[in-house]
Formats: C-alpha cells, sequence, structure tokens
C-alpha cells in the first residue's frame, strides 16, 4: 500500500503547487512540522510506522526518518524526533541518496520533482507540491488541512495521542457519513412473504417455480407454504421462534421458507449432508424449536444429538390444513433469518437478521440486477450460503419465477450453461471460480446466451483478469461484483459493469439503497478518504448480532456514534474509497477467509484439528486462494486420510483441509508465534513435489499417451508443475475439489465427466478411461 493514497479522476502528467498561509499560534519548529507530517502520513497510510524523507538542514538532501505514530503522546512522538535527529547528525552526508514517496522541508527548499508530495513550511506559508497523476487539486488542499489540524492538535495538548485525535474537517467528515451512503429509498410497508401474496392475487396461474420438469403456480406454490405454515402453528410455533430447514434445494424447500417466514418464524437453513454433530450444536446453539424436513433428508439428522420436533413435509400436507394466507401480522423489526458462518472459537455463529434488512436487500437485487416481470432468477446457491436467500424469492415479488438448478447440474459445467440457457435465465449470480469454468466451457463450446442479461459474482474477491475475460467473452451481458456479509443481510455494495473496469482492483461499487459504509480507524472514527481502514456498516441492512452469544456480539456490533439508536456492524474487512465513491476490497487482518464464497474462520478449523487424537499443535494455510493445507504436530506420525476423516465428523466438506502434513514441531516467527508466512511456502513446495513422492520421475512418471494428457490437464487444473505428477497420484490427495474436477472435464474436452473422476481419482486409473471411451 502506497503511503499516499491516489486520489484524482483525471490523472495527468506534471505537478502542481497549493499554498496556504500558517495561522498564528502554530509553531514553526523543525521538530512539531515532522511530528504533524509524521502524523498526517500514518493516517493516509494506515500504518503507525511510517518513514519520511527528512530535510534536517537548509539545502541538504532528504535523509529518511522513520517514525512510530499512535502509540503514545505527542510529546512521546516529540521525544523519538530528538532521537531521530541525532541519529541523522551522525550520519551527515554520507548516506546513499534515496528516493523517497514523500519529503518534509522545514526550510522551505523545491526538492526533486518525481516526489509524489513535497511539504515546505516557509516563513508563515504551508507549501505542497504534487504529482498531478496521482493527485488533485481537492486532494492537496484536504491534505494541507490534516497537517495544520495535526499543528493544532499538538499546540492544544502534547500529552493527547495523535493516533486517538482526527485529523478530518467538518466538511469531510460530512460527505463521508452521508455523501457516500447509499440513496434514501422508502421501503413499502410490508414484509417478503406479503408481497409475494399480492403477486398471487394478481397473476394465481403464472408460472412461480420451476425444477427440472415440475412448474408450480404462483397460486400452488402460495397454497403448500400456507398449509405449512398452519401446520408449524398447530404445533405451537410463536413468534420468533426458530425453524430449522432440513431439506434439499428443491420445490418443497421453497414452500418451506415462505410458511415459516407467513407463519411469524426465524428461518435456519441446514444442508441435510452436514455432519450430525455439526447440525445437533446449530440446533442448540440457535435455540431451535421444531425442525422441519422431508423423506431422504434426515440420514445425519437421524444422529443429531436434538429435543426439537421433526415435522415431515409430507406429514404436514396430509393433514389437510386451509391453504388460505395466514394473515399472521409480522413487523419490520421482526427476526427473519438465521445463518451460521464458521467462527474462530471453534464453534460457528449464528448471524440473525430482520425482515426490514431482508426486504431492502431483495428490493436492491431487483433494481441494480434489473429483476422485472417475467424474468427468470436462477437459484443456485447452497441453503447454508445467505445468497440462497434472494436468489430464491426476488423473482416472486414482481412476478417472475425461479429455477432450481440442481446440484449435479451445477457439477456438470455443460449441463449447466445449456440449462440457463434452456431456462430462458435472465439473471444469474455465482461465486468467481464457478464463472471461471463457465467460461472455460463457452471458450471451448462458443453458444449464444440470448436471455441472460445480468451475471452477478460474490463470495469471493473477483480478479480483473476474469473481468476482461467476461467481456471479451460476452460484451453484451452486465457483469455485477457484489460484496456484503451475513451480518449486513448479505450484499451491501454492487458495482455494475458494462465493461471493464481501469483500476487494477476490480471496486466493490456503491452502497445499496438506506445501507452507510463507513472506512475507520481501529477507534471508529472515519479515516482520510482515499486511506486504508476497516469497512464498518450502519443502517436498515445490521442484524441484531449472534444467536444466544452475547460476547461475540458484542465484539462485531455496537451502536453508531454518528447515529444513536442505529446499530453498527464492524466487518474485520480492510478496504478504502475511491475519488468516484466506490469501495475498494484490500482484504482481512485477521484469519477469517473466503473459498469457493464459504466463510471460513481459520480459527474453527484449528480447533478442530487439536481434537484429533496425537495432534499436539495444528496450523491450517490457504495455498493459491482457494486449498486449506494443514499442518500438526506430535510425537508420532499420523495417517493424513485418517485425520480429514476425524475434520470430516465436526466440519463440512468445504471447510476440511485438502491436504494434512505431519512435522515434528510447527516453525515459529521471532516472538513465539505459528509462521504462517513459512507454512504457507512450505505447504506450495510440498504440492510442487507431490508430497516429497518423487512424483513424475523415474518408473512411475506418466507413460502412456493418455496418462501424459491427464497429468497436463492436472498441471494445469491443479497448478503444479507437470514434471511432478505420478501416474500413482489421487486426485482429491492433490488437492483437488469438485470444481477443480469440473474444470479438468473441460480441459480434457468431456472425454471424462465429474463422476469419473469421483469414482477414478488415481491418474493411470481415469487415463484408462480415456482409452475405453464406452466406460465414460
Amino acid at each position: 500500500m502506497e503511503t499516499i493514497p491516489k486520489w484524482t479522476l483525471d490523472p495527468v502528467p506534471g505537478t502542481a503547487e497549493y499554498e496556504v498561509p500558517l495561522p498564528d499560534g502554530l509553531s514553526r519548529e523543525p521538530s512539531a512540522l515532522l511530528a504533524a507530517h509524521a502524523r498526517v502520513l500514518a493516517a493516509l497510510s494506515g500504518e503507525r510506522e511510517v518513514t519520511v524523507g527528512y530535510v534536517a538542514a537548509k539545502g541538504e538532501r532528504p535523509r529518511p526518518c522513520p517514525l512510530t505514530v499512535g502509540t503514545g503522546s505527542w510529546h512521546d512522538l516529540l521525544d523519538q524526533i530528538r532521537e531521530a535527529g541525532a541519529d541523522l547528525a551522525v550520519l551527515g552526508a554520507e548516506d546513499e541518496p534515496a528516493a523517497f514517496e514523500t519529503v518534509l522541508d522545514p526550510h522551505g527548499g523545491r526538492g526533486p520533482e518525481d516526489t509524489v508530495l513535497h511539504v515546505a513550511f516557509e516563513e508563515h506559508t504551508l507549501r505542497l507540491r504534487y504529482r498531478t497523476d496521482l493527485l488533485d487539486a481537492d486532494a492537496a488542499a484536504r491534505i494541507a488541512g490534516y497537517h495544520l489540524t495535526a499543528l493544532a492538535q499538538l499546540a492544544a495538548d502534547q500529552d493527547a495521542e495523535p493516533g486517538r485525535q482526527s485529523l478530518l474537517s467538518d466538511d469531510e467528515l460530512r460527505f463521508q457519513l452521508d455523501g457516500l451512503a447509499g440513496p434514501h429509498r422508502e421501503l413499502p410497508d410490508h414484509r417478503v412473504h406479503e408481497l409475494f401474496e399480492a403477486r398471487v392475487l394478481a397473476h394465481p396461474d403464472a408460472v412461480a417455480a420451476v425444477q427440472g420438469e415440475q412448474e408450480w403456480t404462483y397460486k400452488e406454490l402460495n397454497s403448500r407454504a400456507n398449509q405449512l405454515g398452519r401446520a408449524l402453528l398447530t404445533r405451537g410455533l410463536r413468534r420468533e421462534d426458530v425453524v430449522a430447514v432440513v431439506m434439499e434445494r428443491d420445490l418443497d424447500w421453497m414452500a418451506a421458507v415462505l410458511a415459516v417466514l407467513k407463519a411469524g418464524g426465524v428461518y435456519l437453513p441446514i444442508e441435510p449432508h452436514f455432519p450430525a454433530e455439526r447440525i445437533a450444536a446449530t440446533l442448540a446453539r440457535a435455540g431451535c424449536e421444531l425442525v422441519l424436513t422431508e423423506d431422504g433428508s434426515t440420514t445425519t439428522l437421524d444422529g443429531a444429538d436434538t429435543d426439537a420436533p421433526v415435522l415431515h413435509v409430507d406429514t404436514a400436507y396430509a393433514e389437510n390444513h386451509p391453504d388460505s394466507d395466514l394473515g399472521i401480522p409480522v413487523a419490520a423489526d421482526q427476526l427473519a433469518y438465521i445463518y451460521f458462518t464458521s467462527g474462530s472459537t471453534g464453534e460457528p455463529k449464528g448471524a440473525m437478521c430482520e425482515h426490514a434488512g431482508f426486504l431492502n436487500h431483495v428490493h436492491a437485487k431487483l433494481d441494480d440486477l434489473g429483476v422485472g416481470e417475467g424474468q427468470v432468477v436462477a437459484q443456485t446457491a447452497p441453503q447454508c450460503f445467505d445468497i440462497s436467500l434472494w436468489q430464491l424469492v426476488s423473482a416472486l415479488l414482481v412476478g417472475g419465477r425461479t429455477l432450481l438448478v440442481a446440484q449435479e447440474v451445477i457439477l456438470d459445467v455443460p449441463r449447466f450453461v445449456d440449462t440457463i440457457t434452456g431456462g430462458r435465465v435472465n439473471v444469474l449470480q455465482v461465486v468467481p471460480s464457478y464463472l471461471e469454468a463457465v467460461l472455460a466451457e463457452l471458450e471451448q463450446r462458443p453458444r449464444e446466451l440470448p436471455d441472460l442479461h445480468c451475471v452477478s459474482v460474490t463470495g469471493e474477491a473477483v480478479k480483473k483478469e476474469l473481468v476482461e475475460r467476461w467481456f471479451a467473452a460476452e460484451p453484451g451481458i452486465r457483469l455485477v461484483n457484489a460484496y456484503g456479509l451475513t451480518e449486513t443481510s448479505d450484499d451491501t455494495n454492487h458495482e455494475v459493469m458494462s465493461r471493464v473496469p481501469d483500476q487494477d482492483r476490480v471496486p466493490l461499487g456503491r452502497p445499496v439503497a438506506n445501507v452507510r459504509v463507513y472506512v475507520v480507524d481501529e477507534d471508529l472514527c472515519p479515516v482520510p478518504l482515499g486511506a486504508p481502514g476497516e469497512i464498518v456498516f450502519s443502517g436498515v441492512c445490521v442484524g441484531r448480532g449472534y444467536v444466544n452469544d452475547p460476547d461475540r456480539t458484542r465484539a462485531a456490533f455496537t451502536t453508531d456514534p454518528y447515529r444513536p439508536g442505529e446499530r453498527l456492524y464492524r466487518s474485520g474487512d480492510h478496504g478504502r474509497w475511491l475519488p468516484d465513491g466506490k469501495l475498494e476490497f484490500l482484504g482481512r487482518r485477521d484469519s477469517q477467509v473466503k473459498i469457493r464464497g464459504f466463510r471460513i474462520e481459520i480459527g474453527e478449523i484449528e480447533n478442530a484439528l487439536l481434537r484429533v487424537p496425537g495432534v499436539r499443535d495444528g496450523a491450517v494455510v490457504v495455498v493459491g486462494g482457494t486449498r486449506l493445507v494443514a499442518f500438526c504436530a506430535g510425537s508420532a506420525r499420523f495417517d493424513s486420510g485418517a485425520v480429514r476423516e476425524r475434520l470430516a465428523v465436526s466440519l463440512p466438506a468445504y471447510m476440511v483441509p485438502s491436504a494434512v502434513h505431519w512435522r515434528e514441531s510447527l516453525p515459529l516467527t521471532a516472538n513465539g508465534k505459528t509462521d504462517r508466512k513459512t507454512l504457507t511456502g512450505l505447504a506450495g513446495e510440498l504440492d510442487a513435489a507431490g508430497n516429497g513422492s518423487g512424483a513424475g520421475r523415474g518408473t512411475h512418471a506418466p507413460g502412456t499417451a493418455s496418462e501424459r494428457r491427464v497429468a497436463a490437464a492436472w498441471a494445469q487444473v491443479l497448478g503444479i508443475p507437470g514434471d511432478r505428477i505420478d501416474r500413482r497420484d489421487h486426485f482429491f490427495d492433490r488437492g483437488g475439489t469438485s470444481l477443480a474436477a469440473v474444470k479438468l472435464a473441460i480441459a480434457l474436452d468431456r472425454a471424462i465427466t465429474l463422476k469419473d473422476v469421483t469414482r477414478h481419482p488415481v491418474l493411470a486409473d481415469l487415463a484408462g478411461l480415456l482409452d475405453t471411451p464406452a466406460a465414460s
């Protein structure tokens, strides 16, 4: 990250100057000027340790002056400067010339022309010279103002902590709080299910949902949902009671979700294949009152330790409840749903969101993605992924239809593309890694997508290269980068693109209606425009917190200090504002990652790892942005497959590391912490070397033409050097995933299928299928 954030919409080569008079009462001592300048650089860079290019004496060249800002008072900073001055005096003119991004000259010199920002004080004037390809006049004026504010703060109280004092002017603060917020929009005084009911009255016989060859009209879907809702009420369901829906993504699941909302309950999605231990923990944490399920979805549920009553949808339908609307009053601030996400303490946390935030998010999708009457929205996301909910219901509010796309179709990319085309889908949302697979299919087998007008990507940071590939292949279909968190009712920002963005990073876009986003420091004070900080949220989008989890709720949720009475959520994500008012994502500073759209706390996996018998110490790292790799230390070696099986008892499949490596001890940093950087590099080396097996060399190198063809495809899909692939290698042990298997099938021109890879994961066996076409 650069010290001076770029801030201009019209970059022009050259330099310009900005001058402002120094008010009376401000110190002109070089030490005070250096302290103020260091404080400004710390605020602009988001770093406590800054290096100033400092001109110690008139006419000398600048020399590096490292300072730490924010851990003490102005007085402490001045003491640092006195020590730094002594060091500079010892260095004299013997040090080598250096280039600096910023230079401070308290003696009024001009300095080198290529400096991004040159700050000079001369008599009663502060003069900034800046590069116009990086800063505009407004940015220069703000930075000059920061210097004057810092000097005034220093003069007012040297015992104050500069890191806890804001440099922003009232105008800038007002702009950040109000000018960068999403537009105001009046929401209808109805809940999502009530707006659906209005559409049922308008066109009862229109098709509302499609799954394979099965279609339900608005009237039929509403009828089923009303019957299920009354079945819940007869079993004592009360306002905001939690109902777990343990079902596959089918039409009855859709009816079940609407039923819970209509009955005034709280929807809690659970995937049927989750481990019984995790299902039991989720039900207990949520205080679940009822479980709604279906035949074929109870395999692990039956093994879960829970006292919650279980209702099968077929049983509910057989009770022949009236199918008219329930008419249960549901308030805007009533709880609508709970989604559980990974938790760093080893236990998942359930984010609670209200009906108002839910409705606001759905309306944002309708507006920005162009969902209207007669439009088809594809429902593709797993039940436990919060985006599944808007995909399920948004079309129902405007007279459109939902196309439920089965998981086996999603895992067969050619079939998925055909399904989207045949289903006349208009709006589609997928994670970036899956869009890459779709693009690979379209590049190999081009075809028209005549009805698709908008594709949204979410769940992972989207790379510019993917956007470039998309518009090269489909220039007429808009791409929307959607960003948000489960705790904020899903997506809060949309970047709607009709072409490749100019920036190196794909922006997150502006906040959607009724959402406020701030970029702040650790004290919740907005940082200077363009500076990095934590992304926090305020407004209707912010949920209640984590269910039955007051400690973690207090850590992440608080009151908006600028709007008393409104909730504020601290995301842990870091970003910055861009000159066009859009948000840019810079990453996280904790152990949370997103892989294939799923939010994962590394700490939760590591806690599960430490519960495995024989594991004394453990760490998990991310390799290539897509793979989890675990390292374990113990007194004796263990079978990595057995460790993965043990983890699968308590963790969903997407959280089980693809590889587990044993070490006598884990590497440590100088301060005694696990050296994750070293482990990440080691994981890559072990991957490339085939776990040290000598893969790809000698008698076990791929031998036949088919084996070499498969090995080349593995290398492409898994990112492993071809000479490190053994004919005995197991696809999934080398880091393969279901999505990687989909990409492998495409790379092999669909000569094999996903099922082939699953049934024959060893390279030699899979290559044998290429020599026996009938086997596929």
